[in-house]
């Protein structure tokens, strides 16, 4: 039978109901009367029992429970919250040709955000490439192309500095949905010995890893291919691919050869023509079809044109829009991942 609260009335009208069948002649629901005091004071006290004990019901189950009771049930399952990943990427240095910017230089954007050079940087012919990380974890890193940064300590030789393509993406402590998500996968299609639902949730178990995808066979009998993306849809680094296949080469069985892998990308060029077309506008309209190929562009998945048009219509503001690219759907090769290439405004 399922559990049903009553409201803080029906508890008065129980109570005063059980006082006067216990107590002839007595009446709980006459005014300022001592039964009907008592009668109140109760129903406070059970009403705050039942809200109890109706929050205590939904923490049995992971599809129910708050975010503390979700982490334990996460941990019985063995699965734990995937921790901030802070936002990394490539970063162009400007300056004299020879010149050699240390690893650890800290750098800052207008807002103070800061990141730190990964590895030694020598300028050739003036120019130069280097990673950078964001100092603090989480999205709160995440910065476009083009962004503009300023050594905090001037080094000599160094001219300029600014975010590359394709800019900076971190990733937020998982959110309660993502890991309910996952616990439920867990319960639901328990380990196998090397599914393709136990290869996915392996790699999605490592820290920094917000998609991946199984291929198998991938280069012959007997192979698996796991192609993993970073936090916003992003390629990941050669380290969380060396930790994804680090985390594989374990649980794998061991007649089975895997190989982890950041896949081959695509860049899909649009067009638009749109109304109104002011610049806030076909800043939304970028950023709504960058959240697309993030969240649900797919490897060897063929994109269809349609879905894009519905992705700029769902624009707030939008009026119309004409698509001059792409003219068909997208099909990109067995493993390649479609990306947003550059965005058009006709």
């Amino acid at each position: 039978m399922p559990f049903s609260r009553p409201t803080p009335f029906e508890l008065r009208e129980r109570l005063a109901a059980e006082i006067q069948a216990a107590l002839p002649g007595a009446d709980a629901r006459v005014r300022r009367s001592i039964e009907e005091v008592m009668v109140r004071i109760t129903a406070i006290a059970s009403n705050d029992l039942h809200g109890h004990l109706a929050w205590a019901a939904e923490q049995l189950l992971p599809d129910t429970a708050e975010t503390e009771l979700l982490d334990r049930h996460g941990a019985i399952w063995g699965i734990g919250r995937r921790p901030a990943a802070p936002a990394r990427g490539p970063v162009s240095l400007v300056g004299t040709a020879g010149t050699v910017i240390p690893a650890g230089t800290e750098f800052r954007r207008a807002d103070d955000a800061r990141y730190t050079l990964d590895g030694a940087v020598s300028l050739i012919a003036g120019l130069g490439t280097g990673q950078v990380t964001a100092v603090l974890g989480g999205a709160g890193g995440d910065a476009l192309a083009g962004q503009p940064l300023t050594a905090i300590a001037p080094v000599i030789g160094l001219t300029s500095a600014a975010i590359a393509p394709p800019g900076l993406q971190g990733r937020d402590v998982e959110d309660d949905g993502t890991l309910r998500a996952r616990i439920i996968a867990r319960i639901q299609t328990p380990p196998s010995g090397g599914t393709r639902e136990d290869y996915l949730a392996w790699a999605l178990a490592v820290p920094g890893v917000e998609r991946a995808f199984v291929f198998a066979p991938h280069v012959g009998l007997g192979t698996v291919g796991v192609a993993i993306l970073g936090p916003g849809g992003a390629l990941p680094s050669l380290g969380l691919v060396a930790a994804v296949q680090a985390a594989l080469d374990v649980r794998r069985p061991v007649t089975a050869s895997v190989n982890a892998f950041a896949p081959p990308t695509l860049a899909v060029p649009v067009t638009l023509s749109i109304a109104p077309d002011t610049g806030e506008m076909r800043a939304d309209v970028t950023a709504a079809l960058a959240a697309y190929f993030a969240a649900e562009a797919a490897p060897g998945e063929t994109l269809r044109r349609s879905r894009l048009s519905e992705v700029v219509s769902g624009v707030a503001g939008e009026a119309w829009h004409g698509m001059a690219e792409p003219l068909t759907d997208v099909v990109p090769g067995p493993t390649e991942m479609p990306i947003l290439g550059v965005v058009t405004f006709a």
